[in-house]
């Protein structure tokens, strides 16, 4: 083929580029998806190609390229029409332009209500770029490619068209988006009205009602209580209708709840116009007269609130989550606690999970959105197995500036703050914040995308920030250009009430009326809430009663008797009929079935999943997720099993019993913030249920730190949410160097106060099946902290029997086990977790009669009395010492010492403690320094010399 060929010159006079290669290249997977989606001519196309051998996608693909640059090995194309001559290039060249709008109209969409924003050049939105003049703007091309009703147009109208669309005050992005199907679905949706928002009067007058609600409020509290600190909404008050817009249109959806997540922007604000809370309860916290009544409570700008809203479709419960100052953090908590809902909200926590029952709204800060990796983390979560939760509506508060920082180069490097969504091909809408029309238009596009492909999208909604970062701020500072502009600026609801009068839909008398009874209404402390339900259904929400107002104690009572435990143990060594089980792994069924029948010792993870069989046998629901979670990290838990034949998938723990509660464990991605962010919000929001995160190794908990600080520690005595997460973290030093021996015991130990959760360093496989039903039978919830095992999980002296199982409970002290005599003991060791094994075994071979080696089980709550009990056992006991494998500034020293010194005083001589030198690390690199170090630690308890050893 040669330059001067025919059908080449049809092509390369439109000056294809590599977009006009992506234009064909979409138009080719609409046709894959859907042959008639796409034009008659472009159908025989196609089909062309496809007779001609060349069907595969790749070479289609590669083609489409080759013409893009001008390839003269590149076949022809064939004429639409026949099969010969030309397809008309100037028809090609105003597809290709109605595609750039497609792509590209948001870069010249009016969407920014300062004006500020500097935007390059878009070359593919004029004609000349596509070959094409002013003088083919009264020419008629056919539209059939475009959904606005007419089957052709004049290249004047049709720009005139895309700019009303793609160039207005709403930018779509979503070109982007990986399926055919839902960005046909979305030009569709976007392109049916020609650009033209059409509510009736109803409609938009609501819209006022909400604006003059979202205004009135920040105006009413900025007189009230000047310079007091509420992080407003002014500038971006068409959030207020917008989520109004959500939560009454998603009710006709049979939706039963609406869970939102949002930091500190406006959160005062929905709170009051719409989730209903009491003007008065929020005047009464700026007044100072709301204290908290347990724990510390937190300021009023973090605090979480619920109800029950009138929708055309029935009655909805909200929820607004807690949120600490850690701004992005809230979004995988609440979608834990949308999952938990969605789950209960399917039969009982079943297997298939109805995602359309709980709809999760996440409200983010543009700043936050672009710079917080949790949110990456949270998108990369939204379609996985385990946590997926049938698309999360974000919707951004994009003020233009995060606390003083608005040059793009420092805030970000990419266009947009919420360039980030684009890794899970979310639409994203840009929406100029003073067209509150337009941002309800959207927020209905939004929640009808979900609807229909359960997938995360974006609401972007371009704003400002009327005052500073908060009110005692003066942003003119950091920001004069835009301050300038901002002091001159009407409000929305200013600009929205003179359009309204403009189309007489009411008069200028009439909206000041609505603003006169609103503030009326806070004078008098009425709710101003659309819709508030008088009297909720109660069966909408989970009843947390039961789980209040008890404490931890010892006496929980969790032996299963011994034949149920060996019923168990068959349940789950039996296998589907054909089920080939590998080597190894048969060997571990095998010799489990022996342990949980009685026929050898137990270990760990023959005592964990008796644990769990008990408990789904109970009705209790388990979940476990973590990376590696289903065989464990360490090959101890198989509790996930594959058919060598077919790589299916196979859980015994699923087949304990008909009619049983559901088991789930899940391999998660690699990720601890977001993952056990979202563990933590499953469990605040079901009670009977026993929810676990396990780190692959114990110290990957760090990446979750935030999570440990704000929620799980904290969250109780802060927003009284109770919580039963376990947390099991493999923590034990076997030589493999800093980053896998410290689960950072300390730092736990550390945050225990007020009984806000339990640590605990089981030592025997007993321990743990009586620690994991201890969560679920005792009366409360309290977090769990299991500093788990690593090596003791085949270890030959960390053995069970049965009887154990059966007849015993979680025991927060474990005595001295060899039978010594206690009038000859002047000597105690108190120690925890894997050291006790090598304390034993160098005192077994050392014969040494006059030490008794006792482990401290539970480290908090600190069992002082078990403690006390084990001292009056000895009556010639003169000295006790604490022994730990961590070093002496990490691990649980320092947390004991003063609570030592104070149970031993005036007792017995308690002595500086044996452990690892203080280290700025947890450990050291190298085996040889290990053993050195283990030997002396080892010694120094037993008071013995190193070569004894």
């Amino acid at each position: 083929m040669t330059k001067s060929s025919k059908d080449t010159v049809a092509y390369q006079s439109t000056e294809l580029s590599a977009d006009g290669a992506a234009y064909i290249e979409a138009l080719y997977e609409d046709y894959l998806a859907d042959k008639s989606s796409v034009s008659i001519e472009w159908q025989k196309y196609f089909a062309d190609y496809e007779q001609a051998g060349d069907a595969p996608h790749n070479a289609i693909k590669e083609q489409f390229l080759l013409l893009a640059r001008n390839q003269t090995n590149a076949r022809p194309i064939q004429s639409a029409g026949t099969g010969t001559g030309d397809c008309d290039p100037k028809q090609m060249a105003v597809q290709q332009l109605i595609s750039a709008y497609r792509r590209r109209g948001h870069r010249v969409a009016n969407i920014d209500p300062l004006g500020l924003q500097k935007r390059d050049g878009v070359d593919d939105l004029s004609l000349a770029y596509h070959g094409l003049s002013k003088a083919d703007l009264d020419t008629t091309f056919p539209t059939t490619l475009m959904h606005i009703g007419k089957e052709s147009a004049t290249l004047r109208e049709i720009i005139e068209i895309c700019e009303r669309i793609y160039c207005g005050s709403i930018g779509y992005e979503y070109m982007h988006v990986f399926s055919a199907t839902e960005k046909k679905w979305l030009e569709k949706y976007i392109e049916q009205n020609q650009g033209f928002i059409k509510f009736d009067k109803d409609k938009k007058l609501e819209i006022l009602d909400r604006l003059t609600a979202a205004e009135g409020l920040e105006k009413y509290l900025a007189r009230k209580y000047t310079g007091v600190k509420r992080f407003g909404l002014e500038g971006g008050e068409s959030f207020i209708p917008a989520v109004h817009e959500m939560i009454q249109r998603v009710g006709t959806y049979g939706t039963k709840e609406v869970v939102i997540g949002m930091a500190h922007r406006g959160r005062l604000n929905l709170l009051v116009n719409i989730m209903g809370k009491n003007p008065s309860a929020l005047f009464d916290e700026f007044d100072g007269k709301v204290q908290p009544t347990v724990g510390s409570g937190d300021v009023k700008y973090h605090n979480g609130f619920s109800s029950n809203i009138i929708t055309k479709g029935g009655q909805m419960h909200l929820a607004l989550a807690f949120n600490p100052s850690h701004l992005e953090i809230v979004s995988p908590v609440m979608l834990g606690s949308v999952r938990a809902r969605q789950a209960r909200r399917s039969g009982g926590y079943g297997y298939d999970i109805d995602n359309s029952t709980v709809l999760p709204i996440v409200v983010h800060g543009d700043a936050a959105f672009a710079g917080q990796g949790v949110n990456q983390e949270t998108f990369q979560m939204s379609q996985t197995r385990a946590y997926k939760t049938g698309g999360t509506v974000h919707i951004v508060i994009n003020n233009q500036v995060g606390f003083t920082t608005s040059r793009t180069d420092d805030a970000r490097s990419t266009e947009y703050c919420t360039d980030v969504a684009k890794m899970v091909h979310a639409p994203i809408l840009h929406v100029n914040g003073d067209d509150p029309e337009a941002v309800v238009f959207a927020s209905q596009l939004v929640l009808d995308y979900r609807k229909e492909f359960g997938r995360d999208v974006v609401l972007d909604i371009v704003c400002y920030r009327r005052n500073g970062h908060n009110e005692s701020d003066e942003p003119s500072a950091t920001q004069p250009l835009m301050y300038q502009v901002i002091k001159k600026l009407p409000t929305t609801r200013t600009q929205y009430a003179q359009k309204l009068a403009a189309e007489g839909v009411l008069t200028t008398e009439q909206a000041n009326e609505i603003d006169d009874a609103y503030r009326i209404a806070l004078d008098n402390g009425e709710d101003v809430a659309h819709g508030l339900a008088k009297e909720p259904d109660a069966s909408l929400f989970v009843d947390w009663s039961p789980y209040v107002g008890h404490d931890l104690t010892d006496d929980v009572q969790t032996g299963v008797p011994v034949d149920k435990l060996k019923s168990y143990a068959k349940a789950m060594a039996k296998m589907p009929e054909g089920f080939e089980l590998q080597r190894q792994v048969a060997k571990v069924i095998e010799q489990r079935l022996a342990m949980q029948t009685g026929q050898e010792p137990m270990n760990w993870g023959a005592a964990e999943t008796l644990a769990y069989a008990s408990l789904v046998d109970e009705g209790t629901l388990v979940r476990i997720t973590g990376e590696d979670v289903g065989r464990g990290t360490f090959s101890h838990r198989h509790s996930e099993l594959y058919n060598q034949k077919d790589a299916s998938l196979y859980v015994p723990l699923q087949h304990i019993r008909e009619g049983q509660a559901r088991f789930a464990t899940y391999n998660s991605l690699l990720s601890e913030e977001a993952v056990l962010a979202f563990e933590y919000g499953y469990s605040t929001t079901v009670p009977n249920a026993l929810i676990i995160w396990e780190a692959q190794f114990g110290d990957f908990a760090n990446g979750a730190q935030v999570v440990i600080d704000q929620f799980i520690s904290s969250g109780e005595t802060k927003w009284q949410r109770l919580s039963g997460l376990t947390m099991l973290l493999p923590h034990g030093f076997e030589g493999q160097g800093p980053e896998h021996s410290s689960a950072r015991l300390e730092r736990f130990l550390q945050l225990c106060a007020e009984d806000n959760m339990q640590v605990i360093t089981p030592t025997t496989p007993a321990q743990i099946f009586h620690a994991l039903r201890r969560q679920v039978i005792q009366k409360t919830r309290k977090p769990l902290i299991v500093m788990s095992p690593k090596s003791l999980l085949r270890h030959p002296l960390a053995t069970s029997t049965l009887d154990e199982l059966a007849d015993g409970k979680f025991e927060s002290v474990l005595p001295e086990i060899d039978g010594v005599d206690n009038s000859q003991v002047t000597r105690m060791v108190l120690c925890g977790g894997k050291v006790y094994y090598e304390l034993l075994e160098a005192r077994r071979k050392l014969e040494i009669d006059h030490i008794a080696i006792v482990r401290i089980e539970q480290l908090y709550p600190l069992p002082e009395m078990r403690i006390l009990a084990e001292l009056d056992k000895y009556p010639n006991l003169n000295e006790v010492i604490w022994t730990q494998e961590e070093p002496l500034n990490q691990g649980a020293w320092y947390y004991l010492l003063p609570e030592l010194y104070r149970l031993t005083e005036g007792r017995v001589k308690l002595l500086p403690a044996s452990g690892r030198p203080a280290a700025a690390a947890p450990a050291t690199g190298s085996p040889k320094i290990h053993m050195a170090q283990q030997k002396a630690l080892i010694a120094q308890g037993l008071g013995v010399s190193e070569e004894q050893l």
